[in-house]
């Protein structure tokens, strides 16, 4: 059996729709269950149950101050030192936290997923392979709509109200400029289970004590410039 005394945290940046969840299945399901789990930044929005419904529906859950920026700092310091942590649930029809806590032991890998993972320099500096996955806004969006309508009950009226009154504008504002400090950037039209297997030996090499190589500029084919890091090039579709 392996031992560790903590965690190597991979963390999958990208705007929303970017696939990010896909991908962290993908790569938990190479490392092996018994190495590897998962969270969500989604999981550290800010509890709203003071706020009336209404004003809960008004909040830009798009914009860095809806997180909870100090407790998932925390939690990557717990669980990269070997400590388990507690992550909340948030129930997103409510914007509330369920008052439920999912147990993270710490195992080889934990991998997290967020929107917003890279714009904060405290949470970046603790993970130790990040990876930014860069997709066209017209894909994104056609996956945002579908997921928010069909898991989360919202309107199609009022997802496309917000896609265009917050997400969008907060994409690029908040995430598309922190690319930059990716480890690997992977473009559109790459299959998952290829992606997943480049970022689980980048993983493995740093867990070797080798650190992911961040000085390798280049461009892809579809566009994407990288400046100090590994780009996956892809066919956009």
């Amino acid at each position: 059996m392996r031992t560790h005394t903590g965690s190597t945290v991979i963390g999958l940046c990208g705007g929303s729709g970017s696939g990010k969840t896909t991908l962290a299945r993908e790569v938990a399901s190479l490392l092996g269950r018994n190495w590897a789990r998962s969270i969500s930044f989604d999981a550290y929005y800010h509890d709203l149950s003071h706020l009336s419904v209404e004003k809960r529906a008004r909040v830009n859950y798009d914009s860095p101050v809806s997180l909870d920026v100090d407790l998932l700092t925390e939690h990557l310091d717990s669980i990269r030192r070997g400590r388990d942590i507690a992550v909340p649930v948030y129930d997103f029809s409510t914007h509330t936290r369920s008052g439920h806590l999912d147990l993270i032991e710490p195992t080889d890998f934990v991998i997290i997923e967020g929107i917003l993972l890279f714009a904060f320099p405290e949470i970046r500096e603790l993970l130790d392979v990040r990876v930014f996955l860069d997709c066209p806004a017209d894909i994104r969006f056609r996956r945002r709509l579908r997921r928010d309508v069909e898991e989360r009950g919202r309107t199609e009226q009022s997802v496309r109200r917000q896609w265009h009154q917050m997400v969008n504008p907060m994409h690029d504002l908040h995430v598309q400029p922190h690319a930059e400090h990716a480890h690997l950037i992977v473009a559109h039209g790459r299959r998952p289970p290829e992606i997943a297997s480049t970022i689980v030996e980048l993983a493995d090499r740093h867990r070797n004590g080798s650190q992911p190589d961040t000085g390798v500029g280049g461009s892809t084919e579809s566009g994407v410039a990288a400046t100090g890091s590994t780009t996956v090039a892809g066919e956009r579709s």
